[in-house]
């Protein structure tokens, strides 16, 4: 990436961090307010502090204490009112920092939520779990700790400078040569440093993203004993983070101590012509005491700003990947005109569609078929024939390239997605469940469910005793994704919560691929008996389950090669009858 680039974006995520600081004007007011009489305060200290010296110098032998006493005095009060002020700053940062974070951890997670699902099957969970939790509590420590300090600092320093030209501003243009090689320095290794701690984020995203794959996958790392090479693959993410890590760090470390060199040989020096200007009678010993006190809160927040320069670098990285993730173009939006599909009958079709997920490799080629309300469509064919590209297109997770797809007449793309999608109810091959209560997920979608409603829905998924032999039945918590349940039990959870579902076309992806054979045909006669009234898609590889279909479609390399019942497609002996015979061959 060229320097320009760099620069230009740099300033884009600054700008963006700004605007959001800015939406909390009163709060940025008063914590300024603040800031200004914190250090206000403790920049009258030191001038007090020489004027107490120089009492005591000016009365050898007869010191006047009660003039040393005042200042004294005056000292503490000022410290103190400066640290009650700085302690309720601090507060009052760390509260607005938190306010941001929220908001902004909030805003990511929505906008996960609106992003298409293409977005999800290219991006691992584990890079975006590292960007909603650590590149966001990176962003937050730097508000809440590195600005503060930055601000204060600047006060300080334009107060210092300010004081110490004052007092002498001889002893002043020592800074005017050591304060531009210090800055001239940490600009230098800035520019160098960025771009490592942007490779360093890039790398925990990678290992956090495949920490979560393999976490994921124990069992079956287990059953084909591969924990050798996954130990070996994870040493070398941990290697390359580690790495990363080591690399943004040290090069970031170097600048607090060169600019700290800096500035202490900028101390001698005013000590030096200090003592000069002193013999010189042009400069009292209280004065020189106050420069050097000065000098010293001049030259602090510089060193502070240079040691946490490496943190600002990272925390910089990770806003850029941050509003990377929020500048990722949302699903498509419905069109102003798009209306809500109400009263659904059910009744599909499909014309001359088109698609694919890359413009130029289409998997449906010519999709033509009708489904009519009230019937079971079933949808055929081998592995890679496109059966789950067609429920894609049906729920429109994608848009079709070319043709149209219609639910009662209306062409799905003048149809709201929420509308579109409420009308459907689904159960897919994976199952998801969530950290939850039984009765909570079977629920799920269904906002007004009683228990009753559940327990039916339960019952006729034949899973009711299963859960009522749980120590505490509906009510019992399950495991993220439901971890602690078989395969199987998920499954007929799922299809109880697409039986719970008010919606009058259905959706089964391989619904029944986990359940023994038995249970298989007790579903299917529960099945038919809820699925009375509803149009029903369903995707089946054992072709002895959708035998009772009113319309089968055979998809072959994107296309329908036959379709029709079960008895007229076996009696063609085409492709269909090849398919369901051999599943019968020894």
């Amino acid at each position: 990436m060229t320097k320009p680039k760099l620069i230009k974006e740099k300033r884009g995520t600054l700008l963006r961090l700004t605007k959001i600081l800015f939406e909390h004007k009163i709060h940025l007011i008063i914590a300024l307010v603040l800031m200004i009489g914190a250090n206000t305060l403790a920049l009258i200290g030191p001038k007090l502090s020489g004027q107490a010296i120089d009492a005591i110098g000016e009365n050898i032998g007869q010191v006047n204490f009660s003039e040393v006493y005042k200042y004294c005095l005056l000292m503490i009060g000022v410290y103190v009112i400066s640290s009650i002020l700085s302690y309720t700053l601090s507060v009052s940062m760390i509260r607005l920092s938190q306010k941001i974070t929220y908001k902004m951890r909030q805003s990511v997670f929505d906008h996960l939520l609106d992003l298409p699902v293409g977005y999800f099957n290219d991006t691992q969970i584990g890079e975006l779990i590292s960007r909603i939790s650590y590149d966001i509590d990176t962003i937050n420590t730097s508000l809440s700790n590195d600005l503060l300090q930055i601000i204060t600092g600047s006060i300080t320093v334009i107060g210092s400078l300010w004081m110490m030209i004052t007092l002498s501003w001889q002893l002043t243009l020592v800074f005017v040569i050591t304060v531009p090689i210090s800055i001239a320095f940490a600009r230098y290794k800035t520019t160098k440093i960025r771009p490592l701690f942007r490779n360093r984020s890039k790398k925990l995203g990678e290992l956090n993203g495949f920490s979560e794959e393999m976490l994921s996958g124990q069992k079956t790392i287990k059953a084909y004993n591969q924990e050798e090479e996954i130990l070996r693959r994870f040493d070398e993410k941990n290697k390359d983070a580690m790495q990363a890590y080591y690399e943004a760090d040290y090069q970031g470390s170097m600048i607090g101590p060169s600019v700290n060199f800096v500035n202490n040989l900028s101390l001698s020096l005013v000590s030096v012509f200090g003592a000069l200007l002193y013999l010189a009678s042009s400069i009292s010993l209280g004065n020189i005491s106050s420069f050097v006190l000065y000098s010293r809160k001049f030259s602090g927040p510089i060193n502070e700003t240079a040691n946490i320069m490496s943190e600002l670098q990272s925390a910089l990285a990770a806003a850029e990947r941050v509003f990377k993730l929020l500048d990722e173009p949302i699903e498509i939006k419905d069109k102003e005109s798009a209306i809500n599909l109400e009263n659904t009958k059910g009744n599909v079709t499909a014309e001359h569609v088109q698609f694919g997920y890359d413009v130029d490799k289409l998997i449906i080629h010519d999709l033509n078929f009708e489904a009519l309300s009230g019937k079971t469509v079933a949808i055929v064919g081998p592995t890679g024939a496109g059966k789950t590209t067609i429920i894609n297109l049906l729920m429109r997770f994608y848009d079709v390239n070319s043709g149209v797809i219609c639910v009662d007449k209306h062409d799905v793309r003048n149809l709201t997605r929420k509308s579109l999608r409420k009308s459907y109810a689904m159960v897919l091959q994976d199952t998801w469940l969530f950290g939850g209560t039984i009765y909570e997920n079977i629920s799920y979608g269904s906002n007004n469910a009683t228990y009753e409603q559940v327990i039916e829905c339960a019952k006729a998924a034949h899973i009711h005793n299963y859960i009522e032999q749980l120590p505490q039945g509906y009510d019992t918590a399950l495991n993220d994704d439901g971890v602690n349940i078989s395969k199987g039990q998920k499954q007929l959870l799922t299809i109880a919560r697409a039986m719970l579902a008010d919606a009058n076309m259905l959706i089964l992806d391989e619904a029944t691929s986990n359940v023994d054979s038995r249970t298989e045909m007790l579903i299917q006669n529960a099945m038919l008996k809820l699925m009375e009234g509803k149009t029903c898609f369903v995707i089946a590889h054992r072709l002895s389950t959708i035998q009772h279909a009113d319309l089968i479609l055979v998809l072959k390399d994107g296309d329908i090669i036959e379709q029709g019942n079960h008895e007229s497609l076996l009696k063609k002996k085409g492709f269909y009858a090849s398919l369901y015979n051999s599943q019968f061959e020894n």
